[in-house]
């Protein structure tokens, strides 16, 4: 099996209300005042797209960090804080986004929403959709944007809306068509994995052998789902549901099984960006080039919702700061901008937690960390756009 995400299969935590976090997760959280209601003329989720350089965010562990507490570390308010909820929302979900667009509110930034239907694809209805929409449209009147990225990852075989092309396209389409209409202030992203390692054999939720989603995912007719096949067309769900692209890219280390700290080899990030890697992990230069195809041809904004290095403390192999830099200084190159010139947003993913995929404990973070901040402030690009930068009201 390819590189997936950290902890495919577990649900992230939501900002939780002040005093709620405190309870769960045994932190000491202060609680902060609710900002004032505002109330304005939500940006067109078009323009919310930067015109030059290119969105840094953070994936936050928000149970045990604020936004104001990363910003402080990082040295920058981030203009896209990430959460991850369940779809449709329950209300704690819908509470849950509430403290985080409250954080957004004081802080600035744009809220990327990762909606995951670990009931099904069934579960995405048309009043699901409809309900999502106007929630999103009093965020965005509150004066932050919100980029939904739909079952994300439905390229892998780890989620239960994951290698069914049909119906996801449907629910995608189902949910943009909602978003589009009830709140343009908020714009829809694609998402899926790297393609590396497709179509990752063994999962819970691989397409069966002989199924009709099997025969969507067989594109080159050979009657079988294999790595010859496109990883990401089967999923796409069309221009006009599409406003931003964006792909998990992840080091996890040079070889299956992962868990071992390796330095990153020159040129990977933009290697497999643009379908162009070969090297420790493998040949995969039969891959489409995704920052070509979906960025240039499509012309949509592309965005890596979700990268870091893997790290495992006790493991063995390279330290933690040679792993993560060569990593941040791939992604941060000072010239990315000018090989990628689709690229608009990338996310760290700012979590220290234990992984299914090595059985042990990987900090990804880059600014929580002593041994790191310093040195991750200090490759910053100039390119990068902050909060400051993301555009809230008209």
């Amino acid at each position: 099996m390819g590189p997936v995400h950290p902890g495919a299969g577990v649900t992230r935590r939501l900002p939780l209300l002040a005093v709620a976090a405190a309870v769960l997760t045994g932190c000491a959280v202060v609680p902060q005042e609710a900002p004032p209601p505002l109330s304005c003329d939500p940006t067109p989720a078009a323009a919310v797209v930067p015109d030059d350089g290119v969105y840094l965010g953070a994936n936050l562990d928000w149970g045990n960090e604020t936004l104001a507490e990363y910003a402080a570390a990082a040295g920058h308010a981030p203009a896209v804080a990430v959460s991850f909820t369940a779809f449709p929302l329950g209300p704690d979900d819908g509470r849950n986004l509430d403290g985080a667009v409250d954080q957004l509110v004081a802080q600035g930034g744009l809220l990327l929403l990762t909606l995951e239907p670990h009931d099904g694809l069934a579960a995405v209805t048309d009043d699901a959709a409809t309900d999502l929409a106007a929630r999103l449209d009093g965020y965005n009147r509150r004066g932050v944007p919100v980029v939904v990225r739909f079952a994300h990852e439905m390229n892998g075989s780890w989620y239960a809306w994951g290698q069914q092309p049909v119906g996801y396209v449907a629910a995608f389409r189902r949910v943009a068509a909602a978003v589009h209409a009830g709140a343009p202030g908020s714009a829809t992203m694609w998402a899926p994995n790297y393609g590396g390692g497709y179509p990752f054999a063994g999962g819970r939720y691989e397409a069966a052998a002989g199924s009709g989603d099997a025969a969507v995912l067989d594109t080159d007719g050979d009657g079988a789902v294999t790595a010859a096949d496109d990883p990401y067309a089967p999923y796409w769900p069309g221009d006009d549901a599409v406003d931003w692209v964006g792909m998990s890219l992840y080091h996890w280390g040079s070889a299956h099984p992962w868990g071992e700290n390796e330095v990153p080899e020159p040129g990977k990030f933009v290697a497999q960006l643009t379908g162009e890697y070969v090297g420790l992990a493998g040949d995969d230069r039969g891959l489409p080039d995704f920052h070509g195809t979906y960025g240039v041809q499509h012309g949509k904004p592309v965005a890596v919702p979700e990268t870091a290095a893997l790290h495992a403390p006790g493991s063995g192999g390279a330290d933690e700061l040679a792993v993560k830099q060569t990593w941040w200084r791939q992604v941060h190159d000072p010239g990315l901008t000018q090989r990628l010139p689709r690229l608009a947003m990338v996310n760290w993913f700012e979590w220290d937690k234990d992984e299914p995929e090595i059985g042990g404990r990987v900090d990804w973070t880059a600014a929580s960390g002593a041994d790191t901040r310093a040195a991750y402030r200090a490759d910053l690009p100039a390119w990068g756009r902050w909060a400051d930068a993301v555009p809230s009201c008209d």
